[in-house]
């Protein structure tokens, strides 16, 4: 009785989620979803991955919070936020190749709608520029993005980065030496750089 129980629990939360995909696709199509998002399981965690019809906005680490994310979607781009796998499918198959170790580039576009601010997006664009396995100092990237002398400026854009890791602000790293501080935790950085060999060990 209790294995034919949990059977019928497996179909209906299969079909749940059949029937929530319907939805979203139908939702897409009839141009009722301004932000469609989804969570993948990666190698740091499952992340909160949110897409525009312009592209990836928003790649969220766990302890965010799902709900605390969607709330600042709904807030800063659209109450149209809607759970569409399919909508955020190009993302999450480079993340997987990515971490799999096929993949050394992102291809996805990104909106940059949650950049704060000229300068921080100048930042954002220049470290997506920095090649895998390859890191960079916050001076070198506040220099390339116009202000040589706004390294702490920088830190703070890349810390405010909305969409980590497809933006590389894990191959930033203090002149004084060391990997520095991260938004998703300093375990990650030294998980993604040492990924991309960009760290011995």
């Amino acid at each position: 009785m209790k294995e034919l129980r949990k059977f019928r629990t497996g179909d209906v939360e299969d079909a749940s989620r059949r029937a929530a995909e319907l939805v979203g696709v139908h939702a897409a199509r009839a141009g009722l979803i301004d932000v469609a998002y989804a969570t993948v399981d990666t190698p740091v965690g499952a992340l909160i991955l949110a897409t525009t019809r312009t592209g990836l906005v928003r790649l969220a680490f766990p302890e965010e919070g799902l709900d605390h994310v969607l709330e600042d979607l709904a807030a800063s781009l659209s109450p149209r936020v809607l759970e569409n796998p399919r909508m955020t499918d190009p993302v999450r198959r480079e993340l997987d190749a990515y971490f799999d170790g096929r993949r050394r580039t992102f291809r996805a576009a990104i909106d940059w709608s949650l950049a704060s601010g000229r300068f921080s997006r100048r930042v954002l664009e220049e470290t997506a520029r920095i090649p895998f396995g390859s890191v960079s100092t916050y001076g070198d990237v506040a220099g390339r993005a116009g202000s040589p002398r706004a390294a702490r400026a920088a830190g703070n854009a890349l810390h405010d980065n909305p969409v980590p890791i497809v933006v590389p602000c894990h191959r930033v790293v203090p002149s004084s030496g060391g990997i520095g501080k991260y938004g998703g935790n300093e375990w990650r950085k030294a998980y993604l750089l040492r990924l991309e060999g960009a760290l011995a060990g």
